[in-house]
């Protein structure tokens, strides 16, 4: 897994349009486990496959935590340390399950100069189709520090 990490970005280099270069994760078991319950999301769903089955999923899935978390990894590696991510707003699809790989991609859907405000529109695939979709605005400018 590599992020295109550029923290000189500015919001002079941004444009609409842009994408922002994919970022690859292999989903594995181990994965799944370890990020939901980091997250404390002990549902069952998310780390007993018998128990995932009985209740109608093929095996364990990702939590929408991990697949929170990874978009703003993906998102904050593009952008660089001066910009904030605002707003997060996503929405599942498909699940996330063991041995596959999730695909991150995004495009610059709105800029403001004026305010530094930046709009991605992001997607997150596998092999079974779109698992998430959605926006994140981030601000671009100073950071303050407290």
């Amino acid at each position: 897994m590599t992020a295109d990490c550029n923290p000189s970005r500015t919001i002079d280099s941004v444009t609409i349009g842009q994408t922002v270069p994919e970022l690859v994760i292999p989903i594995t078991r181990t994965m799944i486990v370890a990020t939901s319950l980091a997250s404390r999301d002990y549902e069952d769903v998310h780390h007993n496959p018998d128990r995932a089955r009985e209740k109608g999923s093929a095996d364990i899935f990702m939590n929408i935590l991990t697949s929170n978390g990874l978009v703003e990894r993906y998102v904050r590696g593009w952008s660089g340390p001066a910009a904030q991510l605002t707003t997060l707003k996503i929405r599942l699809g498909v699940p996330n399950y063991p041995g596959d790989t999730m695909r991150l991609n995004a495009k610059v859907s709105a800029i403001d100069s004026g305010t530094g405000r930046v709009v991605l529109d992001v997607t997150g695939s596998n092999s079974l189709g779109t698992h998430l979709g959605g926006t994140a605005e981030l601000q671009f400018g100073p950071v303050l520090r407290l």
